[in-house]
C-alpha cells in the first residue's frame, strides 16, 4: 500500500488564522447536528399526537440514533481513506434531503422510516467535524479552541428549544425538519471554501459491510427489547427472550467478524487500548442519561406542569447551557493543565447530584428551582464529554484517528438509543402500573400511560376531576423513577472512570515517531 508524500512528511501544519477558518467551516455542520437534538425533543409530543403514534414516540429518536450509530464507524473508516471533507459533505447532503422527507411525513411509520434515513447523514456530521479538528489541532492545544466549538452547542441549546416550541405552537412541527435545509446548504458551501487544504487520500480499501450489518442488527434487537418489553409484550414473553438471544448471537458474530476482517469497522486492536475502552464505557453510560434527559424532560414539564411546547422548550436552556459552560471550562483547563481524568470524575459526580435533585421535583416545586437542578445536571455532562474525546484521540495511532474518533460518536449514539428506548418503556410501564393502583383508575383505559403521553399539556385536564390529584402524583413518581435510574447509571460510570489511565497529552497532531514509521513503510513498499 502506498503512502503519499505529504503523509510521509508528517502531519500538516496550520497557522492560528488557518485553524480558525477551518473551525468556522465546520461550525455550521456541527450546528446542524446539535440543533437536531434540541429542536426535535421539544416537538416530539406534538408529532406523536398529530400522527396518532404516541406508543412509538421513542422510535422517532431511536430510529435516527440506530442508523447514525451503525454508519458512524463507516464514516470514520472512509474518512481515513478518502478524506474528511468529502465524507462531511456526503453527510450534510444526506441529512438535508432526508430532513425534507421527515417534514413531509403523513403518519408515524413514515416519520420513523425517514428519521432512520436521516440518521445515515447525521451519523457523519459530528464524527467528521471532530475528526477534522483532530487532524488540525494537537490534543494539548485543543482546549484553546473549545470556546469556538462550544459556542455552536450554546447557540443550538438556546435556539433549538425556542424554535421548536414556536414552530409547534404557531406554525407546524414540520418546520423543525425544514429549518435544516438553509442551514445545510450553508454548511456545504462553507466546507467547500474552508477545507481546501485537507488533502483526500486515495488508498486501496475494503469496507467491512458485514460487520456494519451485524452491529446494527444486534443493536436493533436490544432496542426492540427495551422498547417493547413491559409496554407491548411482557418482559418474560417468548418475543423478548428471542430478541435477547438474537442480540447475544449477533454480538458474538460481530466480534468474530471484526477479528477476521482485513479492515474491520471497529478494529479489535482498539479494544486493547485501555484508555479507549474505559473512555467509551463512560461515554456509553453518560449518553444513556443525557439523551434520555433531553428527550423526556420536555414531556415531564408538559405533563407535570401543563406547559405548552414553547415553554417546556425554554426550560431546556439551563440544561444545555450548563452543558456548554462545562464543556468550555473543561476544554480550557485541559489545555492549561495537560490533564484530563479529573474532569469526567467531577462531571459525573455533579451530574449525579443534579439527577438526585430532580427526583425531589413535584408540580409544586418552583420552576426557578427546577432550572437550577437542570443546570447542575448539564454542567456535569459538559465536563465529561470534551475530556473523554481528548483522552481517546490522544491515545490513538494516526492511522486509527478517524475510526477511533468516530467511535466516540458511535458509543454516544448507541447509549442514546438505549436510553431513549429504555426510559420510554419504563415510563409507560410505571405509569400504567401506578394508575392501576388508583381507585377508579380503570376508567382511564387499558394503557393510561400511553394516553397521558398522547395528551401532553392537556393530560391532567383530560382526567376526571376526582382522579386528577392521584394521577398527577403518579406522573411525578413515574418520572422520579427515571431520574433515579439515570442517577444509578451515572454512579456506575463514575466507578468505571476511576480506571481511566492518564497519558501525557501530545503537542502535535501525529503520534511520536509517526512520520518516521510512515517513511519506513513507504520505503518498504
Amino acid at each position: 500500500m502506498s503512502v503519499d508524500t505529504a503523509a510521509a512528511a508528517g502531519p500538516l501544519k496550520f497557522t492560528h488564522r488557518e485553524t480558525i477558518i477551518i473551525i468556522a467551516g465546520l461550525m455550521l455542520g456541527m450546528f446542524l447536528a446539535a440543533l437536531d437534538q434540541t429542536i426535535v425533543a421539544t416537538a416530539l409530543p406534538r408529532m406523536a399526537s398529530d400522527l396518532q403514534g404516541v406508543s412509538h414516540l421513542s422510535w422517532v429518536v431511536s430510529a435516527y440514533l440506530l442508523t447514525s450509530t451503525a454508519v458512524t464507524p463507516i464514516y470514520g473508516k472512509l474518512s481515513d481513506l478518502y478524506g474528511r471533507k468529502l465524507m462531511l459533505q456526503i453527510a450534510v447532503t444526506l441529512f438535508v434531503l432526508t430532513s425534507l422527507l421527515c417534514g413531509l411525513a403523513t403518519n408515524m411509520t413514515q416519520l420513523i422510516v425517514f428519521r432512520a434515513l436521516q440518521g445515515l447523514g447525521g451519523g457523519g456530521l459530528l464524527a467528521m467535524a471532530h475528526a477534522t479538528i483532530a487532524d488540525v489541532i494537537s490534543p494539548r492545544e485543543r482546549g484553546r479552541y473549545q470556546g469556538y466549538i462550544a459556542s455552536v452547542f450554546a447557540a443550538a441549546s438556546v435556539v433549538g428549544p425556542v424554535l421548536g416550541g414556536l414552530f409547534v405552537d404557531h406554525l407546524t412541527w414540520r418546520w423543525v425538519f425544514w429549518i435544516n435545509l438553509p442551514i445545510g446548504i450553508g454548511a456545504l458551501i462553507a466546507s467547500q471554501v474552508t477545507l481546501k487544504r485537507l488533502a483526500a487520500k486515495r488508498l486501496r480499501h475494503k469496507i467491512d459491510y458485514l460487520g456494519a450489518i451485524l452491529i446494527v442488527s444486534a443493536v436493533c434487537c436490544v432496542l426492540l427489547v427495551t422498547t417493547m418489553g413491559g409496554a407491548e409484550v411482557p418482559w418474560d414473553s417468548v418475543v423478548i427472550k428471542a430478541l435477547g438471544a438474537g442480540a447475544l448471537v449477533l454480538f458474538i458474530a460481530c466480534i468474530l467478524q471484526e477479528r477476521s476482517a482485513s479492515e474491520p469497522i471497529l478494529p479489535p486492536r482498539l479494544f486493547s487500548n485501555q484508555v479507549f475502552v474505559v473512555a467509551n464505557a463512560t461515554n456509553l453510560l453518560t449518553s444513556i442519561c443525557m439523551l434520555g434527559g433531553i428527550v423526556f424532560m420536555p414531556l415531564f414539564l408538559q405533563l407535570a406542569y401543563s406547559m405548552q411546547a414553547d415553554a417546556s422548550g425554554l426550560m431546556l436552556i439551563p440544561l444545555t447551557g450548563g452543558t456548554v459552560t462545562g464543556a468550555i471550562s473543561a476544554g480550557q483547563l485541559v489545555a492549561r493543565t495537560g490533564r484530563y481524568k479529573i474532569f469526567p470524575l467531577v462531571g459525573l459526580a455533579t451530574s449525579t447530584l443534579g439527577l438526585f435533585l430532580l427526583v425531589t421535583v413535584t408540580p409544586q416545586t418552583p420552576l426557578a428551582l427546577v432550572c437550577a437542578y437542570l443546570a447542575v445536571n448539564g454542567l456535569g455532562i459538559g465536563l465529561i464529554m470534551p475530556a473523554l474525546l481528548v483522552a481517546v484521540q490522544n491515545s490513538l495511532d494516526p492511522r486509527d484517528l478517524g475510526t477511533g474518533t468516530s467511535s466516540i460518536t458511535f458509543f454516544r449514539s448507541m447509549g442514546g438509543s438505549f436510553g431513549v428506548a429504555l426510559f420510554g418503556a419504563v415510563l409507560i410501564g410505571r405509569l400504567n402500573g401506578l394508575i392501576a393502583r388508583i381507585p377508579g383508575g380503570e376508567a382511564l383505559g387499558n394503557s393510561p400511560g400511553t394516553d397521558l403521553l398522547h395528551a401532553g399539556p392537556d393530560a391532567i385536564a383530560s382526567v376526571p376531576p376526582a382522579l386528577r390529584a392521584a394521577v398527577a402524583r403518579a406522573i411525578a413518581e413515574a418520572f422520579h423513577d427515571l431520574f433515579l435510574m439515570a442517577a444509578g447509571l451515572s454512579l456506575i460510570a463514575f466507578v468505571v472512570t476511576l480506571f481511566l489511565k492518564e497519558l501525557p497529552l501530545r503537542t502535535s497532531t501525529g503520534a511520536p515517531g509517526a512520520a518516521a514509521k510512515m517513511v519506513a513503510a513507504a520505503l518498504a513498499d
